[in-house]
């Protein structure tokens, strides 16, 4: 055991392993309301998870794997209402090394809601076990849709400054684990799977801790590192960095001025907890104006979602990083007209929606972006701010021929981008007047993607809010 004491460090004591192992991670999917940034539910959609294991006082779980959220919480046998009652839970009286605080744990999220205890417990992930985790007990929850994927709570693995679990009261799992790792070590890195499975054996994702999975990279030469962007020196809060374009079939699309202070570039905020791709209603209806040449998108007033024509194939690429430094990441053309939802009448839910509550950054990026990419997330170190380094791992030519085949033919025109100043974006009534496909509703849009509908009401300053 490599000893340190919460009293002196604040973090607990861990043990390393003597190898290197594949942390299980499943792509699982579940059907979970959609709602408006300041709306009700409106539709329910098919969408998806990605779980990791996690033993909690020696009691295993499957929890959603988060880079969105900074919190871990389970749910406890205490919890008796029905959105609880199906999921394995957690065992107070059974753990022998629980330690339980007086302060109270609530969350109150967009769509649904926790509440419970803060507590301490020996936790493991993966070859990885710390003896004094802190973390919640959910005695209750509520309209967060558990029991479709089987998820029993959330591992969060972002910054501590967005964990709503006080500071005082303990450390996050991704403190304590950096905070034991070498310089050259302190990362965690992942591919997020296509495959549908609870079959861990047939799982195609890849989650590491301290290494890389070598069946995707040896070294870190072929990835590119971009500083997490922070605007108040070192307060970071989430894995977020800057975009400095976004091309469809190479054509430049025009972006809104960045509402992070400090940032001279959208933001976008990398979250594993979120299905789609969400940004700012004015880029994202202008996308889909572009796409949606020759009536091939659409905005739907009943679900209150763009939708695209299921065939419709078009080369999407976000360009991040720092100027000098950006690179282009191409989006499989499924990601755009989104493979889960494939319907008989020819329409797909498109894969970029409208959110103008995202405060934490401009733009969310969530797994139908970040399956096209091997991620890696690096603390600080001696030398060097926190990174995130990624790896384009969606072949733009091979892609495109794979989607042509499934889809069939795209008979639609190509894409037209609308010219508009960056520096103001595009009017209200420029893009109604440039967007025939797009329909009235089209400038409310809003949508919370999948699994983790964030709290609105925390006290930490950065949050995002969906």
């Amino acid at each position: 055991m490599i000893s340190g004491t919460r009293n002196s460090s604040r973090h607990s004591s861990f043990r390393l392993p003597s190898f290197e192992t594949h942390i299980p991670l499943l792509r699982v999917p579940r059907e979970l309301p959609l709602v408006l940034s300041s709306d009700v539910p409106v539709v329910s959609s098919q969408q998806f998870a990605y779980l990791v294991r996690v033993i909690i006082g020696g009691q295993d779980f499957w929890l959603t794997f988060d880079t969105g959220s900074s919190d871990l919480w389970v749910v406890s046998s205490e919890c008796t209402n029905s959105d609880c009652l199906p999921i394995k839970k957690y065992s107070e009286a059974t753990s022998k090394t629980l330690s339980l605080s007086n302060q109270p744990f609530k969350l109150q999220y967009l769509l649904g809601s926790v509440q419970g205890t803060v507590g301490t417990e020996v936790v493991t992930v993966g070859p990885y076990q710390i003896s004094s985790q802190t973390f919640a007990v959910a005695s209750q929850t509520d309209g967060l849709g558990l029991a479709d994927t089987g998820n029993s709570g959330i591992l969060g693995l972002s910054f501590p400054l967005a964990a709503s679990i006080s500071p005082t009261s303990g450390t996050t799992v991704l403190e304590n684990l950096f905070s034991h790792f070498d310089d050259s070590h302190r990362y965690f890195a992942y591919k997020l799977g296509r495959n549908e499975t609870h079959d861990a054996s047939k799982a195609d994702s890849s989650f590491t801790i301290g290494a890389l999975d070598p069946n995707i990279l040896n070294d870190t030469s072929q990835l590119a590192f971009t500083p997490v962007f922070s605007a108040a020196g070192n307060a970071y809060d989430y894995w977020k960095l800057p975009i400095q374009a976004i091309t469809i079939d190479s054509l430049s699309l025009p972006l809104s001025n960045s509402l992070v202070p400090g940032s001279q570039t959208p933001i976008a905020v990398l979250d594993t907890g979120t299905t789609l791709i969400l940004g700012p209603t004015i880029d994202v209806n202008n996308f889909w104006a572009a796409v949606g040449t020759g009536g091939s998108a659409r905005y739907n007033q009943q679900s209150r979602l763009w939708e695209v024509r299921c065939e419709r194939a078009v080369d999407v690429r976000f360009k991040l990083g720092n100027k000098d430094g950006a690179k282009e990441y191409a989006l499989h053309p499924e990601d755009i007209s989104w493979a889960e939802e494939l319907r008989t009448d020819g329409w797909c839910t498109g894969g970029i929606q409208a959110n103008d509550g995202v405060n934490s950054g401009d733009w969310l990026l969530g797994d139908v972006f970040l399956r096209n990419v091997y991620v890696v997330h690096q603390g600080a170190t001696a030398t060097n701010p926190p990174m995130i380094g990624l790896l384009n791992i969606t072949n733009p030519s091979s892609s495109m021929s794979q989607f042509q085949e499934a889809r069939g033919l795209d008979s639609a025109p190509p894409p037209l981008v609308q010219t508009h100043s960056r520096s103001t974006g595009p009017s209200r009534g420029d893009l109604i007047a440039a967007c025939t496909a797009c329909g009235a509703g089209g400038f409310i849009v809003g949508l919370v993607g999948m699994m983790i509908l964030r709290l609105r009401g925390r006290s930490r300053k950065h949050k995002i809010r969906l």
